[in-house]
């Protein structure tokens, strides 16, 4: 029986807590750390734990705790995370990673060091259209990727930024870029493979409340010379989200629709009836992953620990998904066509050198310890509705 202890009990909190009470017969949790150690105390109640309850993180480190998720703003995680790693505990981080690669790189070194998983929340993956989505790209069917789309969009209140640590480049880390296009990034990723190149431009447009961007853009090309585009956003009502692939053959995406075309004498379009079927067919008959989402991929670092098999999101995974962000800051703040790999002697390598020299669109002017309304939206089932 594993033992969970839980580090940070803020809104994501819930996801984690219900992701492990999943599996009772395989783990336990039996602390909960927070610096307001209220939050915690109410997170026991709300879910009947038995729990100790801690301030400091630390007072864990000596414990005979084998698992811990990383639930607290991300400029902590990598302090965090380390410490735990090398006090012999496996480690599950939420998004982002880290505030930098360099803090990636720490991480990832930790891990290495003490034999330890460290695996970096991306829960979208973990979704059965995504899943689907990308088998079906595995599979070939729709040919070679043209373009790849990606809409990022999220809606949040002028006072979302109030809270202490959101809406700074110092604690948050940045904005809705790192903060919410993290978890369409990663899948882009994970399906694309990283661009060779990118440009960028971002924005504040609807928080003057907040230092960091509400609203980028960024055109990437790929190796083999497709495209791309990612929208990151929170001021788009409705929340709607979507993956769209261009393939040779089919347009695929997440939430799932499938357009297929072949060529008319005069090069116009008609659906191509017959892979259409093919494709579509190949998709019914994927299976669905047992759990979704947190509990998803807490099932997917469990089973790992189990087996022995990897984790289908570890460290490096996370730390690609960072270069990315870094490098639509990096773009979006000089101007530069950017170009991957980002070094260590890269200005955006470094937490210090992103607040040198990243643009802070307004001062933060207001800020809360904590919402006493928890209510959060955790993006798209890719089913065609928002959660």
């Amino acid at each position: 029986m594993l033992k969970v202890a839980i580090i940070g009990t803020g809104a994501i909190s819930p996801e984690h807590i219900n992701g492990y009470l999943e599996f009772k017969e395989r783990c336990q949790i039996v602390a909960l750390c927070d610096i307001y150690p209220e939050k915690a105390e109410a997170k026991a109640r709300q879910f009947g734990l038995d729990v100790t309850i801690v301030k400091d993180y630390k007072e864990l480190l000596d414990g005979d705790i084998d698992l811990v998720s990383v639930c607290t703003p991300p400029y902590v995680h990598a302090p965090i995370a380390i410490d735990f790693l090398d006090a012999g505990c496996h480690v599950i981080v939420e998004k982002p990673m880290s505030a930098s690669l360099k803090e990636c790189d720490e991480m990832n070194e930790a891990a290495r060091r003490s034999g330890k998983i460290l695996s970096v929340i991306a829960q979208n993956r973990f979704k059965n259209p995504m899943m689907k989505l990308k088998a079906v790209l595995d599979s070939g069917l729709a040919g070679k990727i043209l373009h790849a789309q990606v809409d990022s969009f999220w809606w949040r209140g002028h006072n979302y930024y109030d809270l202490w640590w959101r809406g700074t480049w110092e604690k948050e880390g940045g904005g809705c870029t790192l903060n919410h296009a993290v978890h369409h990034i990663d899948a882009l990723l994970w399906m694309m493979g990283r661009p060779s190149q990118l440009q960028a431009c971002m924005s504040n447009v609807a928080h003057d409340n907040a230092e960091v961007e509400d609203l980028s853009i960024a055109i990437l090309r790929f190796p083999d010379g497709a495209l791309g585009q990612v929208t990151s956003s929170v001021v788009h009502h409705g929340e709607e989200q979507q993956l769209i692939f261009q393939g040779m053959n089919a347009r695929l995406s997440a939430p799932w629709q499938l357009k297929t075309s072949v060529t008319l004498p005069n090069g116009f379009p008609r659906v191509d009836t017959e892979q259409n079927n093919r494709i579509q067919q190949y998709y019914d008959n994927l299976p669905d992953i047992p759990y979704e989402g947190h509990t998803g991929q807490i099932h997917n670092v469990l089973h790992a620990l189990e087996t022995g098999s990897p984790v289908l999101i570890d460290g490096i995974s996370g730390r690609r998904t960072l270069e990315f962000i870094m490098g639509v800051y990096k773009a979006a703040c000089t101007g530069a066509i950017v170009q991957f790999p980002l070094l260590p002697d890269d200005p955006f390598y470094t937490f210090e050198g992103v607040r040198k020299n990243t643009v802070y669109f307004n001062e933060k002017k207001s800020s809360v310890e904590n919402f006493e309304d928890q209510t959060i939206t955790t993006g798209s089932d890719y089913k065609g509705g928002v959660n």
